[in-house]
C-alpha cells in the first residue's frame, strides 16, 4: 500500500477521533443543572439591583449569542463545530466575562506547558534508563532494588504525593509557599518566582512518572535481552554496553516512545489535582473553576484544544514511526 493511502487513512482516523471527542464534550456540560446565562444574569442583577422585564429578555438574547446556546441544540451544535473546532473561538468566559476563553487559556497555557513538559521529558528520560539497567541486567541487586522501590511509588496518588510534599516543605520546613506566587515585574523575578512555584509540583509528577516509565521498560527491556538475536550478539564477542544501548534499547524504546507521544499531546489538560494542590495558574486548575462556575465556552475550550493536541500527537508518531523502525513499511 502506498503513503499516500496510509496517510489519507491515518488523517481520517484523526479526525474522527477529534469530532468523536469534541462530540461529546459539547453535550456533556449541557447536562448540568445551571445555565451559564441565568448565572451572569443572577450576577448582575445582584450588582445593579431589579431590571425591567424587557432589560432581562434582550440580556438574555444577547448572552445567549454570546455564549453559544442560541437556537436548537443542533443549531448550537453546528456553531460549535464551525466556530469552535474549526476557528478556535470559543466565545467570551463567564468567570471573567466578556474576556474571550482563547485569551484566558493563552494565560494559563505556559505554565502548565512548562511544569508538564519538564516533568514529563524528565520522567521518560530517568525512567527509561533506569528501566533499561533494571531489565537488561535483571538480577543484579541493584536492579531488583529499583524495580521495588518504582513497585512502590507507582501505585500512590498523585495528590498524596502533593500532600505529603506540602506538609513537610510548606508547613513542617517552610522551604516553600503553601500557595504557588509567581510575581510578575522583571523577568528575573518572575522567572526565579515560576521556577521557585514549579519545584514541588513537578517533583510529585516525577516521581509517579518515573516510577511507571520504569516498570514499563524493565518488562520491555527484559522481554528484549531474552531475545535470539541478543544472544547471537553476545556469541559474536560484542561488549555489553553495545549490547544494551544497540540492541535492548533501540527495539524496547519504541512502545516507549508511543507512550511518550500520548503523554505530551495529555499535557494540555495538566494535572489538575497537583495544579489545584498547589495552586498552580495552569490549565488543570483553570478546568476546574470552570466546572465550579458552569462556564460551558472554557470547559470547551479546554478540552478541545487537549483532544486535539492528544490526536495530533499520536498521528505524527504514527507516521514517523516508520522511520524509527525499519521492520514497519506503510502498509
Amino acid at each position: 500500500m502506498k503513503f499516500k493511502t496510509f496517510f489519507l487513512q491515518r488523517v481520517l482516523a484523526w479526525a474522527l477521533t477529534i469530532w468523536i471527542g469534541v462530540t461529546f464534550i459539547f453535550f456533556i456540560p449541557r447536562m448540568f443543572p445551571s445555565s451559564p446565562v441565568e448565572t451572569m444574569i443572577a450576577q448582575m442583577t445582584s450588582r445593579m439591583g431589579n431590571m425591567q422585564p424587557e432589560q432581562v429578555q434582550a440580556l438574555q438574547k444577547q448572552l445567549s449569542v454570546q455564549f453559544g446556546l442560541e437556537g436548537s441544540l443542533l443549531e448550537q451544535y453546528g456553531t460549535f463545530l464551525w466556530n469552535g473546532l474549526l476557528h478556535f473561538d470559543f466565545g467570551p468566559s463567564l468567570m471573567s466575562y466578556p474576556t474571550p476563553v482563547g485569551e484566558i487559556i493563552g494565560t494559563y497555557l505556559p505554565y502548565t506547558l512548562f511544569l508538564s513538559l519538564f516533568s514529563t521529558l524528565l520522567a521518560w528520560l530517568l525512567g527509561n534508563f533506569i528501566g533499561l539497567l533494571a531489565g537488561f541486567r535483571k538480577n543484579a541487586r541493584s536492579s531488583k532494588i529499583l524495580e521495588g522501590i518504582a513497585i512502590c511509588i507507582y501505585p500512590i496518588p498523585y495528590f498524596l504525593v502533593a500532600l505529603v510534599l506540602q506538609i513537610l516543605f510548606c508547613f513542617v520546613w517552610k522551604v516553600f509557599p503553601l500557595q504557588a506566587n509567581i510575581m510578575h515585574g522583571e523577568f528575573s523575578v518572575w522567572f526565579a518566582s515560576l521556577i521557585k512555584a514549579s519545584i514541588l509540583p513537578a517533583v510529585s509528577l516525577l516521581l509517579l512518572g518515573t516510577g511507571w516509565w520504569i516498570i514499563s521498560m524493565k518488562s520491555l527491556a527484559g522481554t528484549t535481552a531474552e531475545e535470539d538475536f541478543v544472544m547471537f550478539a553476545r556469541y559474536r564477542g560484542l561488549s555489553e554496553a553495545t549490547i544494551g544501548r544497540s540492541y535492548v534499547l533501540r527495539n524496547s524504546i519504541l512502545t516507549q516512545i508511543t507512550a511518550l507521544a500520548m503523554s505530551l499531546g495529555g499535557v494540555f489538560g495538566g494535572s489538575i489535582m497537583t495544579e489545584i494542590i498547589f495552586g498552580y495558574p495552569g490549565v488543570g486548575t483553570l478546568v476546574q473553576n470552570a466546572i465550579l462556575q458552569s462556564d460551558y465556552n472554557m470547559i470547551l475550550g479546554c478540552i478541545t484544544i487537549s483532544i486535539v493536541a492528544i490526536s495530533t500527537a499520536t498521528l505524527i508518531v504514527d507516521l514517523v514511526y516508520p522511520f524509527i523502525d525499519p521492520r514497519i513499511r506503510y502498509s
